[in-house]
């Protein structure tokens, strides 16, 4: 990317908020990989959080040759496992996020999009990926995390880059907690992300309290859900996420339609497991040619 184009990007974002907002150099072995890579430091205040946390923004190809379009977005969450296999959680083990997405962008088999990869804290990781306060694991700061992205970051993204900011046209996702307060940020907020991932989705939190909030999201959001699990992750939550689609499904989703339930054989709960299907996830959310 060319210093006018960065200039033209960032340079809003940056002058209107930079202790909140930084924009840091990409190591050089990192640009080497993953060339369009823009990392920042962003610091929250909806949540009680020493230190600022590292945001990813990957833009499509079709970014930089394309001045005049703008693109959805899909924020996830454990964002250090998604690009970069030096900060992932096992080393090494990524999600592959850039390399999928561009493949299915310049073969025409999905929409381009933005991908935003929002760190966890590490120790605060429960309490913000938890909907509600567990009476023996506490947690339950997924709201006040919805705020951060929903208040916070979101607009910076919006400002920075050429997005597309509508409801329809932004998604929000993760896996195991991250799948679970993806899940909830969609059911509350379908005006702002109106299609989720829930990948592996820890639906046994708090006695299940997930399947009670679904059972209430009367009358049905505009919600396009993608959601999975694999057969080696364990009996117990292969019939939670069931019980979860059939729940769906007798809400009016409809199989194939505006949900997708994807039992992958063999699959087990690591990164390695999640990115082998997030192409699948990235055709479902973000089809090629879908009304934009």
């Amino acid at each position: 990317m060319t210093e006018q184009a960065q200039r033209s990007i960032h340079g809003r974002a940056r002058d209107e908020l930079p202790a909140r907002w930084v924009r840091l150099e990409v190591p050089a072995e990192v640009a080497a990989t993953i060339p369009r890579l823009e990392s920042y430091r962003f610091h929250s205040r909806a949540l009680p959080e020493p230190e600022s946390r590292p945001v990813s923004v990957y833009p499509p190809p079709q970014y930089e040759l394309e001045p005049a379009r703008r693109f959805p977005v899909f924020y996830l969450h454990d964002g250090q496992n998604l690009f970069d296999p030096a900060t992932s959680f096992i080393a090494g083990h990524t999600w592959r996020a850039h390399t999928t997405a561009d493949r299915l962008a310049l073969a025409g088999e999905m929409e381009p999009a933005i991908l935003v990869g929002v760190a966890n804290t590490g120790l605060r990781r429960m309490a913000e990926y938890t909907p509600t306060r567990d009476t023996r694991m506490t947690g339950g700061e997924g709201r006040s995390y919805g705020r951060l992205l929903i208040d916070e970051l979101k607009p910076l993204v919006d400002a920075a880059y050429r997005t597309l900011p509508d409801a329809g046209n932004t998604a929000v996702g993760g896996s195991s907690l991250g799948g679970l307060v993806s899940l909830f940020l969609g059911l509350e907020r379908p005006d702002v992300f109106a299609k989720v991932a829930v990948m592996s989705p820890s639906i046994w939190w708090d006695q299940r309290s997930i399947l009670k909030l679904a059972e209430r999201a009367m009358p049905k959001p505009e919600l396009r859900i993608w959601m999975d699990m694999g057969t080696e992750e364990g009996a117990r939550h292969l019939r939670d996420a069931e019980r979860l689609d059939r729940l769906l499904r007798r809400h009016g989703w409809r199989e194939g339609v505006d949900l997708k339930y994807f039992v992958a054989e063999g699959a087990v709960h690591d990164e390695d497991a999640w990115a082998a299907r997030f192409d699948q996830v990235l055709r479902f959310l973000f089809p090629a040619g879908y009304p934009l």
